[in-house]
């Protein structure tokens, strides 16, 4: 039975390139000897896994449990412990281009193991949420205007891992992932988009109007959100809590005269404010070229700093935000970021997005830049994390989705009588004029 297991190990090792654990479990390879009777009836333990911060070669692994191995009836599982995999690892990123700055990000990111799995479910997450929302909205069941975010999470992610809870977002309406990301739950996301009782903003503000603590939307106007975010940052200086407020904007709104008042309004009070133009490359229907003559749109700033990020890329979104967050955190004003990135849907859902693309487009960049494939590749590659366990992730999140989806079905509509509850922040109750002047409703704070 040791020669046996010897020659296993051995051989998996060298199709694998990597270590190989031997536990007394039946899984993946069952090797029976025949067994005694008495034995074969008597219940066993499996033996306890080596320490989690110690790394054993193979042959001692298997001298571990030659003992017990050796006996009638044993059975042998290849498989992996935590300790097989590399805690930590550094990766190249990509150089940003910088206006107006002496350096830049770094050209190296350190990845945890953790952070990797962490980064893959937030991304995962919000990928599937969103194509559960084009299918309900097929069918019917999501109506109006509803902007969906695949393509896109690297971003959202991205600076959520740059960034403190503390820390202020706005965004303008393609804002799912930054709900989900600031920590609203798939299933209050899916229920808003369905108009439900139990939605984020209790089923009254759809696809772009949902909010969290320190997230202020979702904003329907283009542009709109570009003046309260430099707002929100004024609050942080007057406070002086050492917060800062992450504003975004799309390419299709970085000509809105509005953004470059706020600049300047930012730029003489050296407001605390990341401003962060998401160029997924087309502004609705018009590619950023035939609508903008410049399209450096981190150079829009002129006299505030900026830089250029490959969008498509978690680790690189992540150094380069925190770069930024630091830069506005010791005073020396805003900042701005371009994020290259793609969407893969259209412009919304009335829009399918292959009228001024072609498909072939769309496949390359999901074939060549995936921000999820990017990273589980990354990962694999360097023996952070295991097949199975992306598969094991990804089935824990297809059932978290459907379960939201299920709820959002069935969740009832919000009543009449609630229609105008929440105009104030903290008021008394107060009547409000309905459609008619004999018609009155009550908002209730």
């Amino acid at each position: 039975m040791k020669t046996m297991l010897a020659i296993i190990s051995n051989a998996l090792c060298r199709i694998t390139g990597r270590t190989v654990l031997l536990i007394d479990l039946s899984e993946y390879v069952n090797v029976t000897s025949p067994a005694a009777p008495a034995l074969a009836a008597t219940p066993r333990q499996p033996p306890k896994p080596p320490p989690v911060s110690a790394r054993a070669s193979a042959a001692e692994l298997v001298s571990a449990q030659s003992d017990q191995l050796d006996r009638p009836g044993a059975r042998v599982v290849v498989s992996r412990s935590f300790a097989d995999f590399t805690p930590q690892a550094s990766f190249d990123i990509k150089k940003c281009d910088v206006h107006r700055l002496e350096e830049g990000p770094p050209l190296k990111a350190e990845l945890t193991r953790e952070q990797g799995l962490q980064y893959y479910r937030i991304m995962q997450t919000v990928r599937r949420m969103e194509l559960k929302a084009d299918q309900l909205y097929k069918q019917k069941i999501i109506r109006g205007f509803c902007h969906l975010y695949d393509g896109q999470e690297a971003c959202a992610a991205g600076i959520e891992a740059a960034i403190n809870p503390s820390d202020h977002l706005i965004t303008a309406y393609r804002a799912h992932g930054y709900t989900y990301t600031r920590g609203v739950s798939v299933k209050e996301i899916l229920a808003e988009l369905t108009g439900r009782k139990g939605g984020v903003a209790k089923g009254k503000g759809g696809s772009m109007h949902m909010y969290a603590p320190r997230f202020y939307g979702g904003n329907g106007i283009v542009g709109a959100q570009v003046p309260l975010g430099a707002g929100i940052a004024l609050a942080c200086q007057y406070q002086g809590n050492d917060q800062v407020c992450v504003t975004l904007y799309g390419d299709g709104a970085a000509n809105q005269g509005q953004l470059f008042e706020s600049f300047n309004m930012a730029a003489l009070w050296k407001l605390p404010c990341i401003f962060i133009c998401e160029n997924n490359q087309y502004g609705m229907g018009t590619s950023m070229e035939r609508a903008s003559a410049s399209t450096d749109y981190y150079k829009r700033g002129d006299f505030v700093p900026g830089i250029r990020v490959d969008g498509m890329d978690v680790l690189c979104v992540r150094e380069a935000t925190k770069f930024a967050a630091d830069h506005c955190r010791s005073g020396k004003g805003p900042i701005i970021m371009e994020l290259q990135t793609y969407r893969y849907h259209g412009h919304s859902m009335s829009d399918p997005g292959v009228s001024y693309r072609t498909r072939e487009e769309i496949q390359e960049v999901r074939s060549k830049s995936d921000p999820i494939s990017m990273l589980k590749e990354r990962m694999l590659s360097n023996n952070m994390a295991s097949i199975e366990e992306f598969k094991e992730i990804d089935v824990a999140i297809r059932k978290e989705v459907e379960d939201a989806a299920q709820f959002a079905t069935s969740d009832p509509e919000p009543p009449l009588e609630e229609l105008c509850n929440h105009i104030f922040h903290n008021n008394p109750p107060l009547e409000v004029r309905g459609t008619n002047p004999w018609v009155t409703l009550k908002s209730v704070s």
